[in-house]
């Protein structure tokens, strides 16, 4: 059985690399799951099952959160990064741009 979220021999890497690495591959399943819902909600005609995708959508982005926060408690400059770009006004790119000056 094969995983994609290893590039170098899974037996040569650490537990936490290993755990590392579902992690962020069940990062990127629910980022694709709320991609999915948000398309199928945009054209569900029926608001009894949009209703039901919206309430699914909410709980994968609730896992996506989860998961981040889990691989940002693994990386400390990653969440120095974060903190000074999320829920911040003003330019994202710029706000970016600055935080990684101040992490490095």
């Amino acid at each position: 059985m094969g995983f994609d979220q290893y590039h170098e021999p899974p037996e040569e890497l650490s537990h936490k690399i290993r755990t590392f690495a579902r992690m962020m591959a069940s990062l990127k399943e629910e980022a694709e799951a709320i991609n999915w819902y948000e398309q199928r909600i945009s054209v569900e005609k029926d608001e009894d099952a949009k209703a039901i995708m919206e309430n699914a959508q909410q709980e994968e982005f609730k896992h996506f959160g989860m998961d981040l926060e889990f691989l940002l408690r693994q990386k400390d400059k990653w969440r120095a990064i974060l903190k000074e770009i999320l829920f911040k006004d003003g330019d994202i790119v710029k706000l970016g741009e600055q935080a990684e000056k101040d992490a490095d």
